[in-house]
């Protein structure tokens, strides 16, 4: 593929019979402890093609582009180009890797907010000509710079301010003096964007953005332009219980306002949905401390043995994987390994990072049993906003990703048409072995 060397980048364990998924993660929580005692994730390639189906099965009007800065780990991008998806950059490190997989250019939207000068020169030199824009600043820079660029203009909705306590998008006011300035440019605008986040739980939101973005599309069509996309942007968690009810609220504007014989393309920007189950995290207790119940005003909430409070520092945190929780996420309390689980009592805890800042508290309460430095916890759904580019917050490298998949995960996307030898040359296909300590008990199945 385009940029990448032909040798593999990077190996998939091949899970076969009644290996599972948890018993990966600890033959290499044995091995860690046994070395260095690294974090370290583990993700289940084959629940990207579940969600690919699942996708397809309840949204078969949208065509999905995976918003890159979700996760950019290298086995996520490959197999979703396979997948046949378009993609969402933000920046040109995604613009970069995506283009290295030989994705064409018309499968690419650049929607950075805030665009670099340097970075839509880029995307005007590498045939990326799909922006989106929100205001006249960003469409006078995309004028000098890449004139002949297909712009969607972002739309702000309801919700548009619930993530990071900022709105983005245009008000539906400005729309028309935004899009006569466009044509004043000489600027091509093909569509309307606009996003819902994950965070907003009434499908409803996207009811009232479709109708806006109606509205839109007739200020355009009347101005000149031919409006040919309509992208109603991401806010999907993964869930297929959230996918239906976002369906059946849009779907009946979708054929109103925009129904097939109307020649328009409907995308959205699916990032959560894809990885956020497909990856585990490990991490390991460097350090403990003992602290009063009421250290953060819990007067009369003690813990269920009316004991103090542990402090637990781990060797990631929000400057790491927990990158999220800075955008007031919450991340979820962790599970412990197999090999950790026990009938001991529960005691109230917090959890930090290593780096010894105030606001890297990842999880702020949570009851577990009490544990000591050198024992691991595992966080499951840690896919989404955990792996990025390299951190320039903290020296310490990335966790490495063990990839895997199960024999069947694996003969399903053959199927699906995607092979090895055409598809995705980028990694090596291994049989995966236990540790012989646990292979006994993890394989003794009957014959």
């Amino acid at each position: 593929m385009k940029g990448l060397a032909d040798e593999p980048n990077y190996s998939i364990a091949l899970l076969e019979g009644a290996t599972a998924l948890s018993d990966m993660v600890e033959n290499h929580i044995y091995e860690q402890t046994l070395a260095e005692k690294n974090a370290f994730f583990v993700a289940d390639l084959g629940v990207l093609m579940r969600q690919h189906v699942r996708w397809r099965t309840h949204m078969p009007q949208m065509r999905p582009f995976y918003a890159v800065q979700a996760n950019s780990s290298l086995a996520v991008i490959e197999i979703l180009a396979a997948l046949g998806t378009g993609f969402i950059c933000t920046n040109k490190y995604e613009l970069e890797l995506v283009q290295g997989y030989g994705v064409p250019s018309e499968d690419i939207i650049y929607s950075g907010v805030c665009k670099q000068i340097s970075q839509i020169k880029y995307a005007a030199k590498n045939g990326i000509d799909f922006l989106v824009c929100d205001n006249e600043a960003e469409l006078r820079k995309i004028a000098r710079c890449h004139p002949r660029a297909k712009l969607l203009l972002e739309v702000s909705t309801e919700a548009s301010g619930e993530e990071m306590g900022m709105a983005f998008g245009s008000k539906l006011k400005d729309c028309r003096h935004l899009l006569e300035s466009a044509k004043e440019l000489g600027l091509q605008v093909v569509g309307v964007r606009f996003h819902i986040p994950s965070s907003w739980d009434d499908p409803q939101a996207y009811s009232h953005a479709v109708s806006d973005a109606r509205c839109v599309f007739d200020m355009g069509e009347d101005i000149g332009f031919s409006m040919t996309i309509l992208d109603i942007g991401g806010g999907f968690n993964g869930s297929e219980t959230q996918l239906k009810q976002i369906n059946s609220a849009v779907r009946p504007l979708l054929d109103l306002y925009f129904p097939a014989s109307s020649g328009v393309s409907i995308m959205a920007e699916p990032g959560r949905y894809y990885v956020s189950s497909s990856f585990t995290l490990a991490v390991n207790i460097i350090a403990k401390e003992v602290g009063a119940r009421d250290l953060y005003g819990n007067h009369d909430e003690p813990s269920p043995n009316d004991e103090p409070e542990f402090l637990y520092y781990m060797n990631d945190g929000v400057y790491g994987s927990f990158t999220s929780k800075l955008a007031d996420n919450v991340i979820p309390a962790p599970a412990l390994p197999k090999s950790g689980v026990s009938e001991e009592p529960v005691f109230a805890s917090s959890l930090w990072g290593p780096s010894g800042d105030e606001l890297d508290q990842v999880v702020d309460q949570c009851l577990l049993p009490e544990l000591s430095v050198g024992d691991w916890l595992i966080f499951n759904n840690a896919g989404a906003y955990s792996l990025g580019p390299p951190s320039t917050f903290t020296d310490s490298p990335r966790p490495p990703v063990y990839y895997t998949i199960s024999t069947g995960d694996w003969l399903e996307m053959q199927d699906a048409g995607i092979t090895q030898d055409i598809s995705m040359k980028n990694f090596s296909l291994v049989p995966y072995f236990l540790h012989s300590s646990q292979s006994d008990e993890a394989l003794s199945v009957p014959a």
